[in-house]
This record gives C-alpha cells, sequence and structure tokens, in this order.
C-alpha cells in the first residue's frame, strides 16, 4: 500500500473531523441551485397566460398573453377583437415595448398593412361586419440581453378614433 502524501491529514480530509458543518454548507448551496430550475417548471418566473380586456359600446378587445416571461423563451399572444357595430378601419396600435428587446416570429393573419404610429407598431385590419370576432395571433422570442417591467398596452381604433385600450404590464426574469 502507498503511503499517504506528507499534506493530507486523514482524520481532517477522510474523516471529516472539526469540518461536519462544511459538508452541510456544500450540500444546502447544491439544493438551492437546484431549486431555481424547479421554480422554473413551477412556473413562477412566468410564461403561463392570462387574459386582459377592454370595453367600449362599439367593441371591445381581448389580449391573452404571459404577463412574464424568461429571457430567451418563445412565447405567443392572441388579440381578439369583438365588434359591436361595424367597424370601417379598424387597427390594433402595439405600445412600442412590445418589439423593444423582443423578436416578432410571425403574425397570423397578415394585417392590410403595417406602420409606425409615433414609434409604435400599427396593424392596419380593415373592415370588421358587427357580430363578427377577429383574432390575431402573434409568436415572439425574447431576445437574451432583455431584463425589464414594461408597458404592453394595446389600442384599438377605427380610422383614427380610440375606440378601447387594454393596459397590460409584461416582467422579463433573467
Amino acid at each position: 500500500m502507498a503511503n499517504q502524501p506528507d499534506y493530507i491529514v486523514v482524520s481532517r480530509d477522510r474523516d471529516l473531523r472539526g469540518r461536519r458543518g462544511e459538508v452541510w454548507v456544500r450540500r444546502g448551496v447544491a439544493g438551492l441551485l437546484g431549486v431555481i430550475p424547479l421554480l422554473a417548471l413551477l412556473n413562477v418566473f412566468g410564461q403561463h397566460a392570462t387574459t386582459s380586456k377592454a370595453a367600449a359600446q362599439p367593441a371591445s378587445i381581448e389580449v391573452h398573453a404571459p404577463p412574464a416571461v424568461r429571457m430567451g423563451l418563445l412565447f405567443s399572444a392572441r388579440i381578439t377583437i369583438h365588434a359591436n357595430e361595424t367597424l370601417q378601419d379598424a387597427a390594433l396600435v402595439f405600445n412600442s415595448n412590445w418589439l423593444e428587446g423582443m423578436t416578432l416570429n410571425t403574425l397570423e393573419p397578415s394585417p392590410v398593412s403595417e406602420t409606425s404610429q409615433n414609434g409604435s407598431l400599427r396593424l392596419e385590419l380593415g373592415r370588421i361586419q358587427a357580430g363578427q370576432d377577429f383574432k390575431v395571433y402573434l409568436s415572439f422570442q425574447v431576445n437574451p440581453t432583455t431584463v425589464a417591467h414594461r408597458d404592453q398596452s394595446v389600442e384599438l381604433v377605427d380610422g383614427n378614433g380610440s375606440l378601447a385600450t387594454v393596459h397590460r404590464t409584461m416582467t422579463i426574469y433573467p
């Protein structure tokens, strides 16, 4: 059997005499590192979608999207417009924070046109008949360097007149 090296003290290094507390510190730190993915799996850090609504006489608008996400995450949002009266020139105006630090991957159905309105994204939807629902589906990815708490309001307009605005916020976790 080989001799033990000079710098090894068997009672301290193998038997942990006088170092029992250090073992529990290491186990505690390792356990805390395991808690973070567990909390993410339990949806503590976002991704579960909620619905926010706003209504007016001519139409109502509903936004179904997560209020909290993690950077790098793919997520989708659904905007539903219910027209109580015929909307001649319906449009959605998204707060600029919808696109700040995020990539818009897909937008369905395609709007009649897309434009900018004072730095905000404006989607021209055209005519929506009374009694109809019009749904817009958006697919996003949060850029990996984005961490923020932001306003994500959506305004429903007909021509240049505002009908209803959904006020909501989104938190982006690291």
